[in-house]
């Protein structure tokens, strides 16, 4: 086999972006917007993934002899657990209560995106297995508590659970196009009682709005001025400072702008709400929303009907609508399982960690099946 090592880079812009992109997504693999050197680009140039901000960027890059770049993996040095999505605040009490620290941790995760993909990116096993070495010796090179890799897919946390990393998983609510045709479709795989109620719901959410999905060429600047207020809004009342500045949200609309999709809402001329989403090659990706004024029912329109009315007429099988948010499961998303590992160095919380995940999955599995018990699909098929 060939040589392989294992470098650390301290910034996005410090790779070719062609380098990264053919590991991170290939042509054989659906296309992930989330992985591509254009957004983790883009959190670190406009300032919002940096030192300063508790997010320091360690990528691991994987070459051969020759220094061409065979695989992939994201790294963050970070100094607190905000933004993750997944909560180890307890774990992290535990540890400083014991005379240690928790932070900083290692952690490898797209910054604030609750959403399942691909970690270790490369094709070859072997060189995902020399990420993952390379990942479990850095956070003991560094002398840090531990390594975290949050919402791989499947394969990924087969490789990572395989290589010796603690095992946890969580709930999201998903939808999936079942061969539906059409919105009428999928309503009508519903129970009869949950059809006339989200008919009744969306009927209340239009009456008074014009609704737009806006995507490429017809996002301007002035759309993204009033999504980020909107964005700033629901930010300030859920977690205090929003994570994400507008430079951030230029440089998408520079880049990624075919890969993005904002749903918004007018009344008159004067738009009051917007959604923000993602566009994968199979995946829509929901991921924020905000309103500058109440209206009946719109967030429900916006976020999570209007997303799979898009899916739907744009042949994508699944809509992603982020963490948490039981409501979904009334609008036809369903529960399953999103995953994460850990690499706990300090044995006996290591220990405490382990024994805890295990009593957590058989709990998370009982509430995902008694949630899918009471979906809104009909009980006959």
């Amino acid at each position: 086999m060939t040589d392989i090592s294992v470098r650390m880079i301290t910034a996005m812009a410090q790779i070719d972006p062609a380098d990264w992109d053919r590991c991170a997504n290939p042509e054989d693999q659906p296309y992930d917007p989330f992985l591509s050197w254009d957004f983790l680009d883009a959190l670190e140039t406009s300032g919002s993934a940096v030192e300063e901000t508790g997010w320091g960027p360690r990528h691991l890059i994987a070459e051969d002899d020759a220094g061409q770049v065979l695989g992939v993996m994201p790294l963050y040095v970070k100094g607190h657990s905000y933004g993750e999505y997944v909560f180890d605040h307890a774990w992290a009490d535990a540890l400083e209560r014991a005379g240690g620290a928790y932070y900083p941790k290692l952690l490898t995760a797209i910054p604030f995106t609750p959403a399942t993909g691909r970690r270790v990116l490369s094709r070859d096993p072997d060189i995902r297995s020399a990420l993952i070495q390379a990942g479990r010796h850095a956070v003991r090179e560094l002398d840090l508590s531990s390594w975290h890799v949050l919402f791989p897919d499947a394969p990924t946390q087969a490789d990572l659970t395989g290589a010796g990393l603690l095992a946890r998983q969580d709930i999201q609510f998903i939808w999936e196009d079942e061969d539906y045709g059409d919105y009428e479709g999928f309503l009508a795989a519903l129970s009869s009682r949950k059809r006339k109620a989200l008919r009744k719901e969306r009927k209340i959410a239009q009456q008074a709005v014009t609704i737009e999905q806006l995507t490429g060429d017809a996002l301007t600047e002035h759309h993204w001025d009033v999504f980020f207020a909107c964005y700033q809004d629901t930010g300030a009342r859920k977690w205090g400072t929003p994570y994400l500045n507008r430079e951030f949200f230029s440089l998408i609309h520079e880049r990624m702008a075919d890969k993005v999709l904002l749903v918004m809402a007018k009344e008159g001329e004067t738009h009051i709400a917007s959604a923000l989403n993602f566009i994968g090659s199979d995946t829509l990706y929901g991921r924020y929303w905000g309103a500058l004024r109440f209206a009946d029912q719109l967030h429900f329109e916006l976020c999570y009907h209007q997303a799979i009315d898009y899916a739907l007429a744009h042949g994508l099988k699944r809509v992603e609508a982020g963490a948490q948010g039981g409501h979904k499961l009334a609008r036809g998303y369903r529960p399953q399982l999103v995953y994460s590992t850990h690499d706990v160095v300090h044995e006996g919380l290591q220990g405490a960690v382990d024994r805890y995940l295990r009593s957590e999955r058989r709990a998370v599995e009982t509430e995902r099946q008694a949630l899918d018990a009471d979906s809104p699909y009909r009980k006959d098929g």
